[in-house]
């Protein structure tokens, strides 16, 4: 068993990485236990390791590429002092201080945890799905819209956040293909009517994406009827996968306060869990926004909580 530390960080994206960044210039000398690069839940660096151009994120007027972004939080929080280690959590004892965790065997102990896990976006598990992220496959219509302008592009779901995408994308789209498993919406009525309302919003029902075609990127997909097997082509330049997120707390399950959904839940305008001295940043609690800015916002917020808390405690 190692030494206790000031403070444990579990995740490395935007959260995680800003929380590094603060509690490491803060002299706390975090340990960011940042995950697995061949766990699809854990991976290191988060959500934007699987993106490709990010022209939303401030302070990069040219964009950059989201694995590069993720580079640059990591090397400026091991600036500071930061210490890694690229493995995944296995086990977590937060009934009593200092809180312990585990990789396999290994024990590490702490005064404070910063848990910033993040949320996987719930994927159709096609051949080329993974290929085609950052090609024309995307769950993220605010992150990605503006590079379909002018183009065809299909939306997957029949919820709010659905609808509320394939309504979004009408801004840049030329048109917006709405595919829906169902003979109805599950979205609210006024998020329906808007839908039904755009001229540049074709609902297909009882439809799903049953195969997504291009090598180096998508130039279209195979629509099967949900009813009769038959199938059709769609070109189509974009796919925006909007059937929800599932957030990395399988690990927190009975330890921390949790949404039914699976999202941690935080103290109003703060980060802090139910268990003092554990905080709470990021995708993980946060079904909302869902964006690197406000990860990397709350990831600070997390490791100001976690400043003055332990400061108190001393």
């Amino acid at each position: 068993m190692s030494n206790v530390r000031n403070t444990i960080i579990i995740g490395s994206g935007p959260a995680g990485l800003t929380a590094a960044i603060y509690t490491a210039r803060a002299s706390l000398e975090p340990l960011v236990i940042e995950g697995e690069p061949s766990s699809s839940s854990d991976q290191p660096g988060g959500q934007l390791m699987l993106t490709t151009e990010v022209e939303n994120f401030p302070g990069f007027p040219e964009g950059i590429m989201g694995p590069d972004l993720m580079i640059n939080f990591r090397a400026q929080a091991e600036r500071f002092g930061a210490e890694f280690i690229t493995e995944k959590v296995t086990k977590v004892d937060f009934s009593s201080r200092p809180f312990k965790v585990w990789i396999r065997d290994t024990e590490y102990s702490a005064n404070s945890i910063i848990v910033a896990t993040g949320a996987q976006s719930l994927m159709l598990d096609l051949p080329k799905e993974t290929e085609l992220i950052g090609h024309g496959v995307s769950t993220c219509a605010t992150c990605d819209g503006f590079f379909f302008r002018g183009q065809e592009i299909v939306v997957v779901g029949g919820g709010d956040s659905a609808v509320e995408e394939a309504t979004f994308l009408t801004k840049f789209a030329s048109k917006v293909h709405l595919i829906v498993r169902r003979d109805a919406l599950r979205a609210s009525r006024i998020m329906q009517d808007r839908a039904i309302a755009n001229e540049k919003i074709e609902i297909h029902w009882n439809s799903k994406v049953s195969e997504l075609h291009g090598e180096q990127s998508l130039s279209g997909v195979t629509l099967t009827d949900t009813v009769t097997g038959a199938t059709s082509p769609l070109a189509v330049t974009g796919l925006f996968i909007a059937i929800g997120h599932k957030p990395n707390t399988a690990i927190f399950q009975s330890v921390l306060n949790m949404e039914d959904s699976g999202y941690l839940m935080t103290r109003d305008g703060s980060t802090y869990t139910d268990i003092e001295g554990i905080f709470a940043c990021g995708d993980v609690q946060d079904h909302t926004y869902r964006q690197a800015i406000t990860a990397a916002g709350s990831g600070c917020m997390a490791a100001l909580d976690c400043e003055r808390w332990l400061e108190h405690q001393h």
